[in-house]
């Protein structure tokens, strides 16, 4: 009777976890944190350059509608003009539409997107880099004009390519 009486005293006391146990645990999670750090890190550099290639398509297509509404004679041009705004912040700011008797403003973007890879403290206008229409291809500067953008980034992107050739 005795024994009976010990036995079901050590069923009933806690039971906790030995140190191996919590050693392993704590290895494993380790582990699997560091398997998924890669994977968190691919996912933001593919959110940002998801963000630029949408940056690069409004912009360039404000440039194309701002140049169309100068050919079409809404907007003022000097002889000798390209027809292409002279900063970015024209695009969100807008212009005078010539024809009309209000002189109302047109706006080819509601606000100026930024560069995703450019650093927060960095007004939106100036993380791009500038290409004015007098410009070649293949030697971008700036000018007179805004004809094109891109990023002043300096890395390569998941396809092979500088951010800058995008």
């Amino acid at each position: 009777m005795n024994m009976s009486i010990r036995r079901a005293d050590t069923a009933r006391l806690p039971q906790g976890f030995t140190l191996i146990e919590l050693v392993v645990t704590l290895a494993l999670v380790g582990l699997l944190s560091m398997m998924a750090a890669p994977l968190v890190e691919l996912s933001v550099k593919r959110q940002q350059e998801r963000d630029l290639r949408e940056a690069l398509r409004e912009i360039r297509q404000a440039l194309d509608q701002y140049k169309a509404a100068a050919d079409q004679g809404l907007i003022e041009r000097r002889v000798g003009d390209s027809g292409y705004p002279p900063d970015l912040q024209r695009l969100a700011q807008g212009v005078r539409n010539q024809k009309s008797p209000t002189n109302e403003l047109l706006f080819f973007l509601r606000r100026l997107p930024r560069d995703p890879f450019s650093p927060p403290d960095v007004p939106a206008a100036d993380s791009w880099a500038l290409r004015s229409h007098a410009s070649p291809p293949n030697s971008p500067a700036p000018g007179d004009d805004v004809f094109d953008v891109s990023s002043r980034a300096e890395g390569v992107g998941l396809n092979g390519r500088p951010y800058r050739d995008w």
